[in-house]
């Protein structure tokens, strides 16, 4: 077992650890003209390939030995040098420390030139179907060195994930209010589209072949939801229209509900960025623009921090895929049609 230390080498420890002195201040230029000398074993070859006179190799090496105590690096031999114990010493830890400041400048140049680095972006679920994922691709292809890191939230967790440094960037949207208040002024918000909303019901549903249908005209379905309440979600706007729906059954994950949707269990509503995924033994209507104005998507950063280089490229990229989606414009479709 081994001793328990003294209250006196406690005492001795502490004070050694008090006044063991600060690291020295060395310039990295002593340190590579160190290195050179030392595979060299000469200050003239050194000079040479530096460029410099061999004073002035001479002076960057006396600087360094002053710098750590005065103990001479080399012998001066008749022809050339050689490394004495100190300097022995210091020669892995110069090679340990250049190679580290070499792949800090390697990092910084990738992070600049977007063939490294990391950017991590969070996203509502919805945006996940299509927008997110097309996105990632066409980045991909242009900053296939990028890693990209990815989180998917509601809205306010992903703004306080913005807000709290945890992301880079998210993909918000207006529904229930949650792009209101003072807050929101912490975020520069890039517009991305607005979306309409669409009802998704059972293929025989009495609405299925329906043109448009009215908020109001589902005043008495049964609904499928992601939470028992509807403030705050999709369902919010029934509340202007005169009606409390009906939530039948709480379903979290998307493609579940549109399972319960197509076994007749109840309706339920499905922006358009996620129209495109849905599943064909269901039938999508689209909600009047009246009854349920296009909630705005934005892409949210932090207002008043300097973003990643990879911020403005990954915008690009929603932006065009944002719009080549407009050009694939869904269509609601029914299997029976």
């Amino acid at each position: 077992m081994p001793a328990m230390p003294t209250p006196h080498t406690a005492r001795m420890a502490q004070a050694a650890q008090v006044q063991a002195p600060p690291p020295p201040d060395l310039s990295t230029v002593w340190l590579r003209v160190f290195l050179d000398v030392s595979r060299h074993g000469s200050f003239t070859v050194a000079a040479r390939e530096l460029g410099w006179t061999q004073s002035a190799v001479s002076r960057q090496i006396s600087s360094l030995e002053a710098a750590l105590g005065g103990d001479p690096l080399f012998d001066r031999l008749p022809r050339g040098v050689r490394l004495t114990a100190h300097g022995r010493t210091l020669l892995p830890h110069a090679e340990e420390t250049v190679a580290r400041l070499r792949a800090m400048q390697r990092e910084l140049a990738a992070l600049r030139d977007l063939t490294g680095g990391t950017l991590r972006f969070g996203a509502f679920a919805t945006a996940d179907a299509a927008l997110v994922p097309r996105a990632i691709a066409a980045f991909r292809a242009r900053h296939p060195g990028v890693t990209l890191t990815r989180e998917e939230g509601l809205t306010p967790g992903l703004l306080a994930r913005l807000g709290d440094g945890g992301l880079d960037l998210a993909i918000v949207s207006s529904t229930g209010g949650a792009l209101s208040g003072g807050d929101v002024e912490a975020y520069e918000l890039h517009h991305l589209l607005d979306e309409g909303l669409y009802v998704a019901v059972p293929p025989d549903h009495p609405l299925a072949g329906h043109a448009s249908v009215r908020l109001s005209q589902l005043a008495g379905e049964d609904w499928v939801s992601g939470s028992a309440d509807a403030e705050g979600t999709l369902l919010e706007e029934a509340h202007r229209h005169g009606f409390r729906p009906r939530i039948a059954h709480v379903v979290a994950e998307w493609t579940a509900k549109q399972g319960y949707v197509a076994a007749g269990l109840g309706v339920t509503l499905v922006p358009a960025l996620a129209a495109e995924s849905v599943r064909p033994d269901i039938t999508l209507v689209p909600v009047r623009d009246e009854d349920a104005p296009p909630r705005a998507v934005y892409a949210a950063t932090a207002r008043g921090r300097v973003p990643p280089p990879a911020v403005g490229p990954f915008l690009e990229a929603l932006r065009a895929t944002q719009v080549a989606s407009q050009g694939r414009a869904f269509l609601p479709r029914s299997p029976t049609a």
